[in-house]
C-alpha cells in the first residue's frame, strides 16, 4: 500500500495511492486524522500525484529521533558510536509539508545542516515491547524526513531541543508506503542543488528499525500516526537561502523543499 495526505477541496485528506497507465494516482480518499482508515474512503477521479498539493504524510503526536545511527555520521562529528539507541524529540510544530521552505534563524543560528532520513509511521499503539518481539504489525509504512538542525546551537547547548525544534525543521513525505523492506536494505540520499551529498544503505545501521523501535517502547508510548527517524548517513552539510534540498530514499520518492532565511 501507498499512500499519501493532500488538500482537497474538503480540506486535508488521505489518498490511496496506485498506478495507473505508468503513472502513480490518487484513487480514493479517506478522512484526514493521525494514520488513514481506508475503510471509510471514496472513489475518485484519479488525481495526479505529481500535480496533487501534498501534506506532510502523519499527524504526528510527537517526533522521535535516533542519532547517531551510521558509524560514520558519528565519526564525522568527531563522536563515539553509541553502545545502544540514542534518542531525542522534535516537536510536532517543527512539521512541514513537500514543496515547503525550510526558514534559517538566522537571528539565532550561523549553521543549519541537512539530515535525510530514513522514518517510521507508527499504525497501532506500541508499548513495552520486549526483546525479540516482531515490531513489523505497529508499522504503517516508511517515508522520508529531513532532520534540520541549528549545528552550532547543539554543539553550543547540553540538550538537543532547540537546535532541532525551530518551526520548518522537520521537512516530511511525499508518501508513506509497506513495500519497502529497510532490512533489506534501501538507499537513503540527500541533494543540495542537484548535488550528491549523502548516499548509504540503510544495511549500514548500527541499530535496525526493530532495535530503535523495542528501545523507544520501553521509554513511551508510539501512538498511530508518531513518526520515528532512524538517523542520518554521513555527508551532512550546511544550507543557505536559495539551496534546494532533496532527501530521496528507494521504493519511496524524494521530499523536496527549498531554503529560506528568516528575520
Amino acid at each position: 500500500m501507498k499512500y499519501c495526505r493532500f488538500v482537497s477541496p474538503d480540506g486535508p485528506r488521505f489518498g490511496l495511492v496506485e498506478t495507473l497507465a505508468g503513472s502513480e494516482q490518487i484513487t480514493q480518499s479517506a478522512p484526514d486524522g493521525p494514520v488513514p482508515d481506508f475503510s471509510k474512503a471514496q472513489k475518485v477521479p484519479p488525481l495526479s500525484l505529481a500535480t496533487a498539493r501534498l501534506l506532510y504524510p502523519a499527524v504526528a503526536s510527537k517526533i522521535v529521533c535516533v542519532g547517531r545511527n551510521y558509524s560514520d555520521h558519528a565519526k564525522e562529528l568527531g563522536n563515539e558510536v553509541p553502545s545502544e539507541p540514542l534518542i531525542f524529540l522534535k516537536p510536532p510544530s517543527s512539521l512541514i509539508s513537500p514543496g515547503e521552505p525550510i526558514v534559517r534563524p538566522k537571528h539565532l543560528s550561523q549553521r543549519v545542516d541537512f539530515e535525510g532520513e530514513l522514518t517510521v509511521v507508527i499504525g497501532k499503539k506500541c508499548r513495552g515491547l520486549k526483546p525479540g518481539a516482531d515490531v513489523k504489525p505497529y508499522i504503517l509504512g516508511y517515508t522520508c524526513a529531513n532532520d534540520v538542525t541549528a549545528r552550532d546551537l547543539q554543539k553550543k547547548d547540553d540538550q538537543w531541543s532547540r537546535a532541532k525544534g525551530f518551526d520548518t525543521f522537520c521537512p516530511m513525505g511525499p508518501i508513506v508506503t509497506n513495500e519497502i523492506d529497510p532490512w533489506k536494505g534501501v538507499r537513503v540520499e540527500t541533494r543540495v542543488n542537484g548535488q550528491v551529498k549523502q548516499s548509504e544503505s540503510t544495511l549500514a545501521f548500527i541499530f535496525p528499525v526493530d532495535v530503535v523501535l523495542r528501545f523507544i517502547s520501553q521509554v513511551m508510548t508510539l501512538l498511530p500516526g508518531d513518526v520515528v527517524l532512524t538517523g542520518t548517513p554521513a555527508g551532512i552539510g550546511p544550507l543557505v537561502a536559495g539551496d534546494k534540498v532533496s532527501v530521496s530514499i528507494e521504493g519511496i520518492g524524494s521530499l523536496n523543499n527549498s531554503v529560506i532565511d528568516g528575520d
